[in-house]
């Protein structure tokens, strides 16, 4: 499911309870469909809260799979390239990984929302069209390494970013500091400001939750 229709999800269902045709909705900050966690969605008046919502630092926790690319730098597509591994141990890893701390440049994923002449960078790429973004500055505050598995080549981290950071770029991006090709495999964001993923209610439970409250128009 994307993030806009998890917000479809929602805002038909309180509509419905509000019997109202036209309710103003929106998120704040997009997560990539493969991906899992903390997704703010806001309504009525609390709308004017996102564009500072969107400004708040994130967390997140991925898996990384060394040694393979993929387009998207996800599962969304198979894997294109494969890569040596021999060389890549722990202490490589945690030498390299402190490089993207602070400001660092980033190309955003082809097969992302990105704006190109007007239309989405990944409706371009899927009809074949040759796509080319420029490197954007984003701010990485904690990058952690919290698992790795020589065997399998799977590498676990813990993310703190500012908006606009792309963790399946940044998941290309260590691949190559590190000598190899990496892509994601599991992403989850845990937190958006002061939002934590403890907070969040599960887009399943949301139903049970709405029959719950007690909502007026104001």
């Amino acid at each position: 499911m994307t993030s806009f229709g998890a917000l479809a999800y929602v805002r038909t269902r309180l509509s419905k309870l509000l019997r109202v045709r036209r309710l103003k909705t929106g998120h704040a900050g997009t997560l990539d469909p493969l991906a899992t966690g903390v997704l703010i969605l806001c309504t009525g008046k609390a709308t004017k809260q996102i564009e500072s919502l969107q400004l708040q630092t994130k967390e997140y926790t991925a898996t990384l799979q060394l040694g393979a690319t993929t387009p998207s730098y996800d599962l969304e597509h198979e894997v294109d390239q494969t890569y040596p591994t021999a060389h890549i141990t722990r202490e490589l890893i945690e030498q390299t990984l402190p490089k993207f701390v602070g400001a660092i440049e980033q190309v955003p994923p082809v097969f992302s929302a990105c704006s190109v002449g007007g239309d989405r960078a990944y409706k371009l790429a899927r009809r074949g069209e040759k796509v080319e973004l420029k490197a954007k500055t984003i701010q990485i505050d904690e990058l952690e390494l919290t698992d790795f598995n020589p065997e399998t080549m799977q590498m676990s981290i813990r993310v703190v970013c500012g908006k606009g950071t792309y963790i399946r770029s940044l998941a290309r991006d260590i691949g190559e500091a590190l000598g190899t090709g990496a892509h994601l495999t599991a992403l989850c964001r845990t937190r958006v400001g002061d939002v934590r993923i403890e907070d969040c209610i599960t887009l399943d439970d949301f139903p049970a939750w709405l029959e719950q409250q007690n909502i007026e128009l104001s």
